[in-house]
């Protein structure tokens, strides 16, 4: 069990460094009136893969051995390497900076204290005192953090990308679009297996729909954004995905499949198309030379985010129990999942509500949306 979290630990120190670098050399050599096509490429595997994942690992593991969830990566980590040497370009800083320690260790400080806090919230009888004390320990940490990038002549992170607008807005506002989407795959499965007794095969395939409507609307998220604007698109396709998500608090044991498909496909368009919007959006009015730390701020706060949404998801479930003993619901399959897809959906709304701030030509150096 030991090498096993150590290799897993190796494992997220790579897969941590390899999005944002990868992103990063997009960014710099893509030019500004194609990055909405740019980043719709870029952004649909991170869409696809938390989708596809459970009934994926479901097969794998009901027909072969869960040993082969990891083996199957071995030679696609080979195939990702052969195709990196041949066709990224070698992209160097021109600057060089010393290495910032102080902020490094205490950023590192308050990343592990606030996830690993996040997580025993989520637990079933979490220990009170302890996760404040890691809470705090890691707000701490992290206010010290910021306090030290402004003020040191080479920081790790220059947090000058804040000052923009559209970027400030899809890390507040779009944090908490990409928590909420991030409870999702977690609590879909749950939903399906524990509230309504499906096996993991068929309730992966149920699932399965939400990737269909990723990739599906893919084509038609660059004209939508040059049609409607950043501003539009992001408030009317995210009233549409909080919409999706209450639907899925109405779903039952006896509502028939096509109807649950039609749902989770329906959210998986709205999902897909407000990622992209918010992705795009994030590094439109970046000036090239923020680019770079931009870059690190969005990843981090995307990171985060990943682990906040799983947070309030099971928060939400939690919550849902107690509604329903106070509502006298606990009779009706599944009624704490369901229930904490009405908790996800407000937290959507909240970050959709973030985008009201935005300018109607938000973003128009790269959608070339009139004015």
């Amino acid at each position: 069990m030991h090498i096993f979290v150590a290799m897993r630990i190796l494992q997220g120190v790579g897969g941590a460094l390899m999005v944002p670098v990868g992103r990063l050399a997009v960014l710099r050599t893509t030019p500004k009136h194609q990055l909405i096509k740019a980043i719709a490429t870029l952004t649909w595997p991170a869409l696809v893969a938390p989708i596809i994942g459970p009934p994926l690992g479901g097969f794998i593991t009901r027909y072969a051995s869960w040993h082969w969830i990891f083996f199957i990566n071995v030679p696609l980590g080979l195939a990702a390497i052969i195709l990196s040497l041949r066709i990224i370009p070698d992209i160097r800083e021109t600057e060089r900076r010393s290495f910032d320690l102080s902020g490094f260790i205490t950023t590192s400080v308050a990343m592990v204290s606030l996830v690993t806090a996040m997580e025993r919230l989520g637990d079933r009888q979490p220990q009170i005192w302890p996760t404040l004390a890691l809470a705090a320990l890691g707000f701490g940490c992290l206010l010290y953090s910021i306090r030290h990038f402004r003020r040191a002549v080479a920081p790790m992170v220059r947090l000058d990308a804040l000052q923009v607008p559209t970027f400030r807005v899809t890390m507040y506002g779009g944090s908490l679009f990409r928590a909420s989407i991030s409870a999702v795959p977690f609590l879909l499965p749950l939903l399906f297996q524990v509230g309504f007794g499906m096996d993991p095969f068929h309730s992966g395939l149920l699932v399965l729909a939400v990737f269909v409507g990723n990739l599906t609307i893919k084509p038609a998220t660059t004209p939508l954004i040059r049609w409607l604007g950043f501003r539009r698109l992001l408030l009317i396709n995210g009233a549409l995905n909080v919409c999706s998500l209450l639907a899925c608090a109405l779903l039952t044991p006896q509502t028939p499949v096509w109807a649950i498909m039609l749902i989770l496909y329906l959210g998986g368009v709205f999902r897909s198309i407000q990622f992209t919007g918010v992705s795009t959006l994030a590094f439109a009015d970046v000036p090239a030379a923020q680019m770079s730390d931009a870059n690190t701020l969005f990843s981090t706060a995307s990171q985060l985010a990943v682990g906040l949404g799983i947070t309030l998801g099971a928060i939400g479930i939690r919550l849902g129990e107690q509604v329903g003993d106070w509502l006298h619901l606990t009779e009706l399959p599944g009624i704490s999942f369901r229930l904490s897809f009405v908790f996800i959906a407000l937290i959507c709304l909240v970050g959709m509500i973030d985008s009201l701030h935005l300018a109607k030509t938000a973003g128009s150096s790269v959608s070339e949306k009139k004015k």
